[in-house]
């Protein structure tokens, strides 16, 4: 039977939990997702875990943050200017936003707190810092 290799495009069925098992992703009941082993399409603790698998088998994997999403990362918090929010938007720790980078790209971030004059906001990927566990099947190797 054959086994993932490196450069293989696979197609597998996952979901992505915490450590205390809230789920936070989720491919059951669409399709299976498509990507190509060791191309850096995905997370490295999830790529290492394909070489070897065979169609049909289903593995749980722990991935360390160092693997996933990195550690979060103090660089990553920024204060936001209040006076370049419009006064109607009510803004509360907790709340996601998008906001645009230099290059004017999508960033999504996280009020963490509103000051007097400046807004703490967290541009640190939401599973930054996470172990994350996957419970990975193998579909198809295409």
């Amino acid at each position: 039977m054959a086994q993932v290799k490196e450069g293989d495009v696979v197609k597998v069925h996952y979901t992505g939990k915490l450590v205390n098992g809230e789920q936070f992703d989720s491919s059951v009941g669409r399709e299976p997702l498509e990507f190509t082993v060791g191309a850096g399409m995905m997370i490295k603790g999830f790529d290492a875990a394909m070489p070897g698998m065979v169609i049909g088998e289903k593995k749980t994997i722990s991935i360390a943050p160092e693997d996933g999403y990195g550690e979060k990362s103090e660089d990553a918090i920024i204060e936001f200017p209040k006076e370049n929010v419009p006064e109607d938007m009510k803004l509360e720790p907790g709340m996601s936003l998008t906001l645009s980078n230099e290059a004017g790209h999508p960033v999504q971030v996280v009020v963490v707190e509103v000051k007097e004059t400046v807004i703490v906001l967290d541009a640190n990927h939401f599973l930054a810092g996470q172990e994350l566990i996957f419970d990975i099947e193998l579909v198809e190797i295409v």
